[in-house]
């Protein structure tokens, strides 16, 4: 049998960067990638550590999204401009995988073949690229965000590189660089926790708890398990049913929210009297700013211009949390 050959100081290829898409994902099942790092750490903002623990057992759809067809899309040119930036050299490499520790794995955006920090020595590293949306370019003031720097740490550990590049893409026009350096002490951390996870979950077969403070990363985590729900049913238990209880009660608060700023809202509406500003004491109190609202007739649309309607709009099959009337009404019993 022909060993593998190592492409960096510890890790050797596993699949080329040009394998198709169902081939990498069947891969990246085998072992645990730089990308699913962030979310066992818990610092990704959409995945957790059962988004892991249920895509590594085969439970969750393939389900690409607008958001990572750009990040692919814009990956290639700004690469090249970190590139013509640092007047170096880059290749795509494919994914890799630890020599000694085969689980242990990583797509790398890139290989550098000439790092820029050291030229007089032709030293090799790797160029992690990103692209953002504006709503978080607070998170790269002064320094990379979390997520980033345990995808990083896992990158350069799996690889032997002593420093990870960074380049990132945010809001489309605000390019901004760094570099990762190699901490033993962060490494030793990120591999620990990521070991553990390993051992206590993905191998054992044990769910790992889900985060309240990710409820909403959770709720997306069943659609993409339970496209398609069974009409039977499942008997629950008491706790279950203590949660139950909490959502019907916050529903309810919601609700005499949602009461109390309407009326507030029409209390302003008719103090304004038509007006555009209202002040106090000479100071600006609230305005209404204009904007317009779209609207759509789908059964005109259909009607009318079916081919339309057939390349716009999609129809896809949704569930909504019903409560059953036995419990509606009830206060919070839950000890």
């Amino acid at each position: 049998m022909t060993t593998p050959r190592r492409v960096t100081p510890t890790a050797t290829r596993v699949l080329p960067a040009d394998a198709d898409r169902d081939t990498w994902l069947a891969a990246r099942r085998e072992g645990i990638g730089s990308s699913d790092v962030a979310a066992i750490l818990g610092v990704a903002d959409k995945r957790t550590a059962l988004h892991v623990y249920r895509d590594k057992r085969g439970e969750l759809l393939d389900e690409d999204n607008e958001y990572a067809l750009w990040g692919r899309l814009l990956e290639e040119p700004v690469a090249r401009e970190w590139a013509r930036r640092n007047r170096s050299v880059i290749q795509r490499v494919g994914l890799v995988a630890h020599v000694d520790e085969p689980w242990r794995m990583t797509t790398l955006d890139r290989m550098v073949l000439e790092c820029p920090l050291d030229r007089s020595t032709r030293q090799r590293c790797a160029l992690e690229v990103k692209c953002r949306n504006a709503f978080v370019a607070h998170r790269w003031r002064g320094d990379i965000p979390d997520d980033v720097l345990a995808q990083t740490t896992w990158e350069y550990d799996v690889t032997g590189y002593d420093h990870i590049h960074t380049a990132v893409l945010i809001g489309g026009n605000d390019y901004r660089q760094s570099v990762v350096r190699r901490d033993e002490q962060v490494a030793a951390y990120v591999r620990a926790e990521v070991s553990r996870f390993r051992e206590q979950h993905l191998t054992a077969g044990v769910p790992p708890a889900w985060n309240p403070d990710k409820a909403e990363a959770v709720i997306e985590l069943d659609k993409l398990m339970h496209a398609d729900r069974d009409p039977g049913s499942v008997e629950c238990d008491l706790e279950t049913v203590g949660e139950l209880m909490d959502y019907v009660a916050a529903q309810g608060e919601e609700s005499d929210a949602r009461k109390r700023k309407k009326a507030a809202q029409a209390a302003l509406a008719l103090a304004a009297g038509g007006h555009s500003h209202v002040t106090f004491s000479g100071e600006l109190a609230y305005h209404y700013r204009p904007g317009r609202h779209r609207s759509c007739d789908l059964e005109r649309l259909l009607e009318q211009w079916p081919d339309a309607y057939a390349a716009c709009v999609t129809d896809k099959p949704t569930y909504t949390l019903v409560i059953s009337s036995d419990y509606k009404g009830r206060s919070n019993v839950r000890e």
